[in-house]
């Protein structure tokens, strides 16, 4: 009894002093589909081969991550890693885990275009700081079942807001459903309609511009369409300041015609839609002078304040991985930003002809958007641009202050966000 004793409490000094030496890592991550459910899955494979290395997937929803997040890491606080889309504006906070990883090369060579929307500021010219999971691209859903039910043509590839303005309204007329178009409420969003109204969004040498004769134009129209009901009003003036809204829900719910966001709506479209009715992705949509989007992406970053770097590089080199990327990917049914898998294709589990078409779609619009478009993604101060658009813009639709001094205020406002 002794021995077993003995046996029992010098055990018990090896587990204490190994739980000492455990390394836990804080992952905050949101989803707009599966993502985070696909990456806890792929969990366990890591802490298997990384003994003393645990990872505690946090969900959140993903306006913690655009305004929790970014107040957390200026004091000092917040995850070890997470889960971004705002890689200029947390740029400042992000570790470099290239001296953590084993082959800086292999992950150079599949995710090298991504790996750049972090290189800016002070950050290093071939720092590897992210590790893009969605490559994404905005774009349009358009109910099909709709269309055929009201009798209406939809407008083909090539086609234009205007087109798409008339289209919809005569849908939702025909039909009776509540609403013909909505736009999610951020810059980012706004931004690849204006540019195909003209915008440059930079001048020459490379400083933003933002209020130009195109990104006015664009504007008047946007809020002209609040005004005659053609877009969805409470997606813009149902919020303030640079609060991020979207419309998902209506359009899953078959009382919205056309909806304009992006390819990272196809998975949440093709769980929660199902087969209650057809829905197909629309491509780019040409404004007077363009036909373009905005490229994006979400990407897991690791943080400065870490207090496991080496861990953190171990992570990030196991996500970027290809049969793990790939086993994600296959879950998420998102487009892939690594090279190899972009040429091998992703096996997509349980996909629709909707997804699958969709998936398509959008992935055939990346390579025709415009170089202002990737140059915006990434600039450091995006983020700057992406919140004041709409806090500027909806001013104008609610009225409180005339488009033109919204417009102007909204130069001052990206002034002095860039001043600072």
């Amino acid at each position: 009894m002794m021995k077993t004793t003995l046996t029992t409490t010098a055990l018990g000094l090896v587990l204490a002093a190994g739980a000492a030496g455990a390394q836990e890592l804080r992952f905050m991550c949101y989803q707009d589909g599966s993502e985070c459910a696909a990456w806890g899955a792929q969990m366990a494979t890591f802490e298997a081969e990384n003994p003393g290395i645990s990872v505690i997937v946090d969900e959140v929803p993903y306006a913690s991550i655009i305004e929790s997040l970014p107040v957390q890491l200026e004091v000092g606080e917040g995850p070890d890693l997470a889960r971004v889309t705002d890689y200029g504006g947390l740029a400042r906070f992000m570790l470099d885990v290239r001296p953590y990883v084993s082959d800086a090369d292999a992950i150079e060579a599949r995710y090298g275009q991504s790996l750049a929307w972090a290189r800016v500021g002070d950050n290093n010219a071939d720092g590897i700081y992210n590790i893009v999971d969605q490559l994404t691209a905005t774009g349009g859903f358009a109910n099909k079942t709709l269309f055929d039910q009201a009798g209406v043509e939809m407008p083909g590839a090539g086609a234009t807001w205007a087109q798409w303005a008339e289209a919809s309204r005569a849908v939702r007329d025909a039909v009776g459903v509540d609403f013909a178009m909505a736009i999610d409420r951020t810059g980012h969003r706004f931004a690849g309609p204006a540019m195909s109204y003209g915008a440059a969004y930079f001048d020459a040498n490379g400083d933003p511009i933002l209020v130009d004769d195109g990104f006015r134009t664009f504007a008047e129209q946007f809020v002209a369409w609040h005004e005659d009901g053609t877009l969805a009003r409470d997606v813009w003036a149902g919020a303030g300041g640079g609060t991020y809204q979207d419309a998902a829900a209506e359009f899953i719910n078959a009382n919205l015609v056309m909806y304009y966001s992006g390819s990272w709506q196809i998975g949440r479209f093709g769980r929660d839609i199902g087969d209650a009715f057809d829905w197909v992705a629309t491509g780019g949509i040409c404004g007077p002078v363009a036909c373009t989007g905005m490229p994006g992406g979400a990407g897991i970053v690791g943080f400065k304040q870490t207090e496991h770097p080496e861990a953190v590089g171990k992570l990030m080199e196991f996500m970027a991985r290809d049969e793990v990327q790939g086993a994600v990917l296959a879950q998420t049914r998102n487009i892939p930003a690594n090279s190899v898998l972009q040429e091998q294709g992703i096996a997509y589990q349980d996909v629709s002809d909707d997804v699958k078409a969709a998936l398509t779609t959008f992935a055939a619009s990346i390579p025709t958007f415009a170089d202002s478009a990737y140059a915006l993604q990434g600039y450091a101060n995006n983020r700057a641009i992406y919140t004041s658009t709409p806090a500027r813009i909806t001013q104008a639709i609610v009225g409180e202050l005339s488009l033109e001094d919204a417009l102007t205020r909204l130069d001052a406002d990206i002034a002095e966000a860039i001043a600072q």
